[in-house]
């Protein structure tokens, strides 16, 4: 019986067609791991530009919990990048417009300016959030200065759900939380996700929150998490692994 050997040229176009599937593969893979923090980040800002838009239109509510959405992302995206060895330029520049949007802008509109004073007030929540971003290194590992924004934001989105909008409530939260991001003592650092068990609980149980409980015990439980780290940053918060 006669057998018919395949042309040995088919054998090496087979081969490198493998060999190329399995690089393209093995690229692909390391596109994602060198950006999955960016894709969180970016997350984090359609975000923010969503709560802009729904505060823009009057959808308070809405834009509350978006702005609570980014929140989390926020403590994501750091985790991420540091556990997969992915911490770039390009990410913190990413991260800090993020936060600027969700943090800055977005959370700024809950206020409502209806006239100059109002405005004002505005005006300077943003300044203090982009004055926050732009000088938070203390020179000393795992520390800030001034308090995070999105914790700020987070107090003053629950505030908002929790006393249904109280302008007046909300205005003076808002400068107490001002003086907190201007105030140029050491908060720590928020790896919540790379400490202890109970942070990594805290955050779970956020998530939880979010998608399965009532609103008003979803705010209470935001607020009280974002006031322990304004009231007990070293006590509770500091970075432990």
């Amino acid at each position: 019986m006669w057998t018919v050997s395949p042309p040995s040229g088919l054998f090496q176009y087979a081969k490198k067609l493998f060999l190329s599937e399995q690089a393209g593969r093995a690229q692909l893979a390391e596109f994602v791991r060198k950006n999955v923090a960016n894709f969180i980040s970016m997350a984090n800002l359609v975000v923010g530009l969503s709560s802009v838009l729904c505060s823009l239109n009057g959808q308070y509510h809405y834009a509350c919990w978006l702005i609570l959405t980014g929140f989390l992302l926020d403590l994501a995206d750091g985790a991420v990048a540091r556990q997969l060895n992915a911490c770039s330029a390009l990410g913190a520049k990413l991260d800090d417009f993020a936060d600027f949007t969700s943090f800055g802008l977005a959370t700024a509109l809950l206020l409502q300016a209806h006239g100059v004073l109002d405005g004002l007030l505005v005006i300077a929540y943003v300044l203090a959030v982009f004055t926050r971003l732009c000088f938070f290194s203390s020179g000393i590992p795992f520390t800030y200065r001034g308090l995070p924004c999105p914790y700020g934001a987070s107090v003053l989105a629950t505030t908002y759900l929790l006393t249904g909008g109280n302008l007046v409530v909300m205005r003076i939260v808002a400068m107490v939380m001002i003086l907190f991001m201007v105030y140029q003592g050491f908060y720590p650092h928020d790896k919540v996700l790379e400490s202890q068990f109970w942070k990594k609980v805290v955050f779970a149980g956020g998530v939880l929150m979010m998608l399965f409980s009532a609103s008003h015990f979803a705010s209470l439980y935001y607020l009280i998490w974002s006031t322990s780290y304004i009231i007990f940053p070293r006590a509770l918060w500091s970075y432990k692994v």
